[in-house]
């Protein structure tokens, strides 16, 4: 539990400079930033290790299918107005990347970490967090994380003796099922702009009711909670009816929902939500995100969209017609092999613009756009669609493989 400040045991210390000298010699290969082989090498030799590392910090474990990555990177910034963070800001968020990062924090109050969404109940039970934090839950990597469903059922589970407080989104039923098996729960309305998870209740099967913003089971009763804390226009509205101002450097209603469950979770942490706020402030892209970059004489901004919700939300981020669009796909192992999803994406919304296509799977994207009616063109690499775009900013969507590709390519 935090306040526990036991020292490491001699195992526990050769486990951590084990996997401080993997992650080095990785680097120094070129292999990336290292932290999931040091993690891995690190419970290899130290299996309860997660375990140990956490035990003097207050934990706060942020997991969803969008935005865990920009939230966890708002909750850190939130809560260095209370103490010194630790954080696996790169998002390694599996247990060998999140060891990574707690080994990094010797000195830190509090341990704000992203959770891989099949992993949070496993690392939930390993570092006994004072608080959770579930955004969403929509399909992505359908090859690997079954149906959101179940998902969901495995948090209801994994979470059902927790005695963290569960900051959840009132607005997404799944997450709402899951977060029901708690006893301490803060609903927050962040809002839910992709539905199509969610038309059957998770409860009983039945058909989900969705008058406006509300939502219910009209066969079980099971219904949208009353939210505590909510996102209305530009402000947070706290539980005591106050409206705080949001301004961020980071673009979309998308980030303002994430800034609002982030502000829940710090008053956890009695960070009051004027600080916090003012705090977020300071983040201006996440791991690339965001960006705009200078390449080839023009300036590119980097979009990362992995799944449907994550396209629909970034659709309306960029700038109107006729703006260039590059939409750059990938199918390798982190991004999930079937790309059955690009037809759940409605990608009529990018009539108009100049669109250019690249990435390992740009001809499954060439279908899916010319099904859709839009023009196009596809490109072998970034520098051409680049070279062959229109002026004017030039806007970048690409899925998690393909945007780690783009930045080496810009040099971000």
């Amino acid at each position: 539990m935090a306040g526990n400040t036991e020292p490491l045991s001699p195992r526990a210390k050769l486990a951590v400079t084990a996997g401080k000298a993997a992650a080095a010699v990785s680097r120094a290969a070129g292999r990336g930033s290292g932290s999931v082989i040091g993690g891995k090498v690190a419970l290899r030799l130290d299996p309860d290790l997660l375990a140990r590392l956490a035990q003097h910090l207050d934990v706060v474990l942020v997991s969803a299918t969008n935005g865990k990555t920009t939230t966890t990177r708002l909750v850190a910034e939130a809560l260095r107005a209370a103490g010194p963070v630790v954080s696996n800001a790169l998002g390694a968020n599996m247990p060998a990347g999140i060891t990574s990062a707690l080994a990094g924090g010797s000195d830190a109050k509090f341990g704000v970490i992203e959770v891989d969404e099949k992993y949070l109940a496993g690392v939930a039970r390993d570092v006994t967090p004072k608080c959770i934090a579930l955004l969403n839950l929509s399909r992505d990597q359908l090859d690997r994380a079954a149906e959101t469903r179940m998902l969901a059922e495995k948090w209801r589970e994994g979470l059902s003796g927790s005695k963290a407080v569960i900051v959840a989104n009132a607005d997404d039923p799944l997450v709402v099922w899951a977060a029901s098996s708690s006893q301490q729960v803060v609903w927050v309305a962040a809002g839910q702009a992709w539905k199509d998870d969610a038309w059957s209740c998770p409860s009983c099967g039945g058909v989900m009711q969705r008058p406006g913003d509300d939502w219910f089971c009209g066969q079980c009763g099971f219904r949208r909670p009353t939210p505590t804390w909510a996102l209305t226009g530009d402000h947070v509205l706290d539980p005591h009816g106050s409206a705080w101002p949001i301004h961020l450097q980071l673009p979309g209603r998308a980030n303002k929902a994430n800034a609002t469950s982030s502000a829940a979770v710090a008053a956890v942490f009695g960070v009051p939500p004027q600080v916090a706020l003012e705090r977020m402030y300071q983040v201006q892209a996440v791991a690339g995100r965001y960006d705009v970059v200078s390449f080839l004489g023009r300036d590119l901004r980097l979009l990362l969209a992995k799944n449907p919700a994550g396209w629909l939300e970034t659709f309306s981020l960029i700038d109107p017609p006729p703006t260039p669009v590059v939409l750059s796909v990938n199918a390798r192992g982190a991004d999930g092999t079937d790309t059955s999803w690009l037809w759940d994406v409605d990608y009529t919304q990018l009539a108009g613009h100049p669109i250019f296509v690249i990435g390992d799977r740009k001809l499954d994207m060439a279908v899916r756009l010319e099904v859709a009616g839009l023009d196009f063109r596809v490109c072998e690499t970034l520098d051409e669609a680049v070279q062959s775009a229109p002026p004017g900013r030039i806007e970048i969507i690409a899925n998690y493989t393909a945007f780690q590709d783009v930045r080496r390519r810009v040099g971000n």
